[in-house]
């Protein structure tokens, strides 16, 4: 037992590179679990499975080049689901203006991953519930 509840993020379309820098920020700035999944049905299944406190959608899902934006309407149409904060993950504002416009959180793109906006955006829905430091178990 570490002292804190770590939130948990699922990652949705990334390539492994991405995925792995995603997991790593959210790891490091709010001490998340992040879990992964590659396509809307996986993603769906996942969710209505186990409790999430952010869902990370990429703006074309990893190779099935299936757009985000299904994964979000499906979750704002689905009453279980919506109320789960979602964001896309683009450098395209206007793909990050059509996210917002269907339920979305306003997102970021992967070359903002290391800007003090982004943390502040993910901060927004993760918040560090612990120092950082080590904590002993119990």
């Amino acid at each position: 037992m570490t002292g804190f509840n770590q939130p948990r993020v699922l990652d949705v379309g990334q390539c492994d590179l991405d995925h792995g820098r995603l997991a790593g920020l959210l790891s490091e700035a709010f001490g998340a679990e992040v879990d992964r999944a590659a396509q809307v049905e996986e993603a769906v299944a996942r969710l209505q499975d186990r409790a999430y406190a952010l869902v990370l959608v990429n703006r074309v899902l990893d190779g099935s080049h299936v757009e985000g934006l299904e994964l979000i309407r499906r979750m704002q149409a689905d009453e279980q689901l919506r109320s789960i904060p979602v964001m896309l993950v683009s450098n395209y504002r206007e793909a990050q203006e059509a996210a917002v416009a269907v339920g979305a959180r306003p997102g970021f793109g992967k070359a903002e991953l290391g800007e003090a906006r982004t943390r502040q955006l993910l901060a927004t829905v993760l918040k560090r519930q612990h120092t950082g430091a080590s904590q002993p178990l119990a």
